[in-house]
Parts: structure tokens; C-alpha cells; sequence
């Protein structure tokens, strides 16, 4: 064999013991859209899809699901709000189980990154604010995604998100997921509440740092109560400014908030690197998430525009636990025996992320030829 590497020595193939989980390697699956759950309801296809990207004791996390009816904003996202959202995940989260994978649901609210199209009775979407977004060019760089001016949430309506966060992680539960993400990134509801650039609040959600993660927290104490803290992971992006929520100070927010979740004993932070200021575009940048992954006590995953090299560098040098990879496991469902035996990669295409076929662009990804 000579100097061949050994899963030993790839530090993205080492063991980790992550709360009560045992993982086998440090290749996460990140959340990713996909467009495929018609209807709202996750479909058979999906079993295939997750069932393929599973290794035993790999950690995987869903697609972003929705909390709610006002949730939405994407066509054909899944949701876990009704009887039927839950009993459809459940054959999926069955098959990644059968491999021996861990599955969580991460589950989110889109705010204002919606329109009335989408919203019960086509109302305004809800947000901290009634700032409207522009229209922004969708990922296809051919569609213009319109979004109707936001309704700003009363002081005494937030409760009831809350707790529509708290009931989601409770059928994720019952469909059998090992826990679930919160979805406090990428310009999406949380986040709006987060970031001074969005949260024009004078109420107790709005003006101080505190005051803005107030939200945030409450959806985590909600949350935690429910299904357990060892259930309970949270993902943020305090320096991006996705969907025009960016921040004055985003150490200062990205610090605040792992301290505080520390508070909470949650499983783990799943944070965006900083070089990804806007989706798929990596930009030079003298922020890090060191400060970050050494406050937060728990498990800390990283994720946004790594590959194998950079991965087992941030793991060797201790700036992570897990890293988890998003496009390149879009498009190599065997990515942790790719990075195993460092073999070449399938190139992703992105004309079919999010279209909705339920194959192509999704399923029908080459694995390696293996040969004994």
C-alpha cells in the first residue's frame, strides 16, 4: 500500500461521539431545498434520495421543512404541520434509519422571503418587520422571485410561532426523526427577528442584542422542552447577509448567541462560514467562527464551500467537530468513501437543484464503480 492513506488519518473519517449519537465519520449532510415534496408533502422519491446519501453512523440533516401554514415561501418545500406531512416522512427518515444513518429535521419559517401566493388565504407573510425584500433573481438566474410587503408580527402573536416551532419538533419526533435543526439562518424568519440590518422593532423583540435574540431563544427553550436538549441543534449564519439580513456587528451577535444557547445544554451549532456572504459565492474575509466554536460548548459543525482538503484541515487544527458539505453531496450520494479513498468527485449541476423532477438533478447521481 505504501504512503496510502488510512481512515485514521483523515481526520473527516475519525469517530465522534456527539452527545448519545456515535458517528462513524465527520461528513454531514447539510440541509439542502430540493423543490420535490409536491404539495408540501415529502414523496416516495425522497426515500431513495436520503436512503442513497446514508452511511452508518452518518449524520444527516432533511431539507428545510416548514413549521406552519404561513411557513412557506419556495414551491413544492416540505412541511411537517399536519397528520399527513408527518406520516409521509416517515417511510424516509425508516430508510435512512435501515442504513444506520442519524437523521434530523430541520425545520424553519421563511418570514417575509414569501408572498401571498403562498400564505393561507393569501394573506401577507408574516415578519419581525414591514420592510419589503426587492425582488431577488432566483437560483436558476432566470426567474424573478416577487415578495408581497411583510405584516409586522404584534408583541403578542409571537407566542403562537413559537410554540407552532415547538409542535413541529414534536412531530418530527413522531415521524421518527433523532432530532431536529432549528433554522436560525439565511434571512429567514429567525433571523429576521436577529439582525439590526431587518429588526426595526421597539417592542421587547426589537433594539438591544438581547432584545433581537429574545425569539430565537424562546423557539430553542420551546423546543428543548419538548423533545429533550440532546434532540436539539440550532443553525446560524450571524455574517451573512442572505435576503438583505445582514448585521452591524455579527461577532458581537454570533458570540451572544452561543453563549447563550450554552445556557441551554443544545446538542449542537451548525454555523455558516463567513466567506459565504451570499449563496454558492465564496468572498475573502478576515472573520472566522473560531471565536464562535470556542465559546459554544457543545458540538460545532461548520459548513459553506469546503471540500475535502479544507474539511480535514478544520477538524485536524480543532476550528470543528463535523463539517457538513452541501453541493458535493448533492451530487456524490457516496461522498464519505470519495473523501475515504480521496477519489474524484461528480460535478454537480446546478440547472437541476430545484427542479421537480423526481429524478433527474436528484436521484440519478453516479456512485463509484467498486470493483473487488
Amino acid at each position: 500500500m505504501g504512503s496510502a492513506q488510512t481512515p485514521a488519518n483523515i481526520p473527516l473519517m475519525t469517530p465522534y461521539k456527539m452527545g448519545k449519537f456515535d458517528l462513524s465519520h465527520r461528513v454531514v449532510l447539510a440541509p439542502l431545498t430540493r423543490q420535490r415534496s409536491y404539495g408540501n408533502v415529502p414523496q416516495p422519491h425522497a426515500v431513495l434520495y436520503y436512503s442513497q446519501r446514508t452511511t452508518k453512523g452518518g449524520l444527516l440533516i432533511a431539507e428545510a421543512t416548514g413549521v406552519s401554514d404561513t411557513a412557506q415561501g419556495y414551491p413544492d418545500t416540505p412541511g411537517i404541520w399536519t397528520k399527513e406531512q408527518v406520516e409521509a416522512w416517515k417511510p424516509i427518515v425508516d430508510a435512512v434509519h435501515a442504513k444506520g444513518g442519524i437523521f434530523f429535521c430541520q425545520i424553519w419559517h421563511v418570514g417575509r422571503v414569501s408572498n401571498s401566493g403562498y400564505q393561507p388565504n393569501g394573506q401577507a407573510p408574516i415578519s419581525s418587520t414591514d420592510k419589503p425584500l426587492t425582488p431577488q433573481i432566483r437560483a436558476n438566474g432566470v426567474d424573478v422571485a416577487q415578495f408581497t410587503p411583510p405584516r409586522r408580527l404584534r408583541t403578542n402573536e409571537i407566542p403562537q410561532i413559537v410554540n407552532d416551532f415547538r409542535l413541529a419538533a414534536r412531530n418530527a419526533i413522531d415521524a421518527g426523526f433523532d432530532g431536529i435543526e432549528i433554522h436560525g439562518a439565511h434571512g429567514y424568519l429567525i433571523e429576521q427577528f436577529l439582525k439590526d440590518q431587518v429588526n426595526d422593532r421597539t417592542d421587547k423583540y426589537g433594539g438591544s442584542l438581547e432584545n433581537r435574540c429574545r425569539f430565537a431563544l424562546e423557539i430553542v427553550e420551546a423546543i428543548t422542552n419538548e423533545i429533550g436538549v440532546d434532540r436539539v441543534g440550532i443553525r446560524l449564519s450571524p455574517f451573512a447577509s442572505y435576503m438583505e439580513s445582514g448585521d452591524s456587528n455579527p461577532e458581537a451577535l454570533g458570540l451572544y448567541l452561543a453563549e447563550s444557547l450554552n445556557k441551554f445544554g443544545i446538542l449542537y451549532c451548525h454555523m455558516v462560514e463567513p466567506r459565504m456572504k451570499t449563496v454558492g459565492e465564496a468572498h475573502e474575509t478576515p472573520h472566522s467562527l473560531v471565536p464562535m466554536r470556542k465559546a459554544f460548548k457543545g458540538t460545532f459543525i461548520v459548513a459553506g464551500g469546503y471540500d475535502r482538503e479544507d474539511g480535514n484541515k478544520a477538524v485536524a487544527e480543532n476550528r470543528t467537530d463535523l463539517v457538513a458539505y452541501g453541493r458535493h453531496f448533492l451530487a456524490n450520494p457516496d461522498l464519505p468513501k470519495r473523501f475515504e479513498l480521496n477519489a474524484p468527485l461528480n460535478k454537480y449541476n446546478r440547472e437541476t437543484f430545484y427542479i421537480s423532477d423526481p429524478h433527474i438533478g436528484y436521484t440519478d447521481y453516479s456512485f463509484l464503480e467498486t470493483t473487488v
